[in-house]
């Protein structure tokens, strides 16, 4: 298995990526290549900071950086010497088998549209976000920002991707699905959330049951919690501010400290044909070795086939 990763990606990039690569590197399993995308003169520096030789990796020299505020379309159209724009290539091209950065969120996008595609059918691939559950164990929340307006068919279709997520992912046998809501009864809610009821009742393709309010997000009623991207943007948004929250206040929960965003590095694109994952802007060393590692994950759950088997 061969990863790439954007060493220009990211707030703290290239220091805090390389770094993370190495970590990663020690850990993953024997036979995974770790394959770097940036400048290689800072990656080369980084490298001899660290005492490290840079014959454990192969490195992709990309002249040109998309910037995190630039522009995400014309970023990756006119910079096509980028380490996003390169990474992609060698994603489509099967030189890698997986792509992972901390940068521009909308280059990633749009690189994986234009590259590796939607899978035949998807409507609107999407993100998720881990929530940390009060038993210990995970849920996972969809989408988190990049559908912001959505109809009932591709909030139906989230549900597929989450699924599979959490199963093959997750470790979650038998997910159980629910659709975030303002109250429980079915005919709750707006015109979206209802028409989506509708017709993920009578869903074959997952475990539905029924609306989830907010209050229950963190409980174990559901395992995998739909909503347009608008929505999940603010409940990921508020969820990571819990453990900021109590970090400022000085407490320390065994709990509370499972919302750290670094201890799961980022998320998949669920719907391309391809893997590819998006770290947190802010990613330190800790954040990109686990985004790293998700990306192994995703790669050996064969994840992209699964989600086109039930599609077709």
């Amino acid at each position: 298995m061969r990863i790439g990763i954007d060493v220009m990606g990211g707030d703290y990039a290239p220091q805090k990526t390389v770094h993370g690569a190495i970590l990663a590197q020690k850990d993953l399993p024997k036979g995974t290549e770790i394959v770097l995308f940036g400048k290689k003169e800072d990656i080369l520096s980084e490298l001899k900071s660290f005492n490290i030789s840079s014959n454990i990796f192969e490195i992709v020299d990309c002249s040109e950086v998309i910037e995190m505020g630039e522009h995400a379309v014309k970023g990756i159209k006119q910079k096509t010497k980028s380490s996003i724009s390169v990474g992609f290539h060698y994603l489509a091209t099967g030189k890698i088998d997986g792509f992972a950065s901390a940068g521009n969120t909308g280059a990633m996008f749009v690189g994986g549209f234009y590259s590796v595609k939607a899978i035949t059918g998807i409507i609107r691939p999407c993100i998720s976000s881990v929530l940390p559950k009060q038993n210990g164990g995970v849920g996972i929340l969809l989408d988190v920002g990049a559908n912001p307006d959505c109809k009932a068919d591709v909030l139906y279709q989230f549900g597929i991707l989450g699924s599979l997520f959490a199963q093959h992912v997750c470790g979650i046998e038998y997910p159980k699905i629910g659709l975030l809501n303002l109250g429980e009864e079915k005919t709750k809610g707006s015109m979206l959330t209802q028409a989506a009821y509708e017709i993920m009742e009578d869903s074959k393709d997952y475990n539905f049951i029924g609306n989830i309010e907010g209050r229950d997000l963190f409980e174990e009623d559901s395992d995998v919690i739909v909503c347009d991207g608008f929505t999940g943007n603010i409940v990921l948004k508020q969820s990571e501010s819990f453990y900021n929250l109590m970090k400022k206040r000085g407490y320390d929960d065994e709990y509370f400290n499972r919302f750290n965003y670094e201890n799961y590095g980022g998320t998949p694109i669920l719907g391309l044909n391809k893997t590819v994952i998006i770290g947190h802007g802010i990613s330190n060393e800790i954040a990109i070795k686990n985004m790293i590692t998700l990306t192994k994950d995703v790669v050996e759950a064969d994840l992209s086939t699964k989600i086109k088997e039930i599609l077709n």
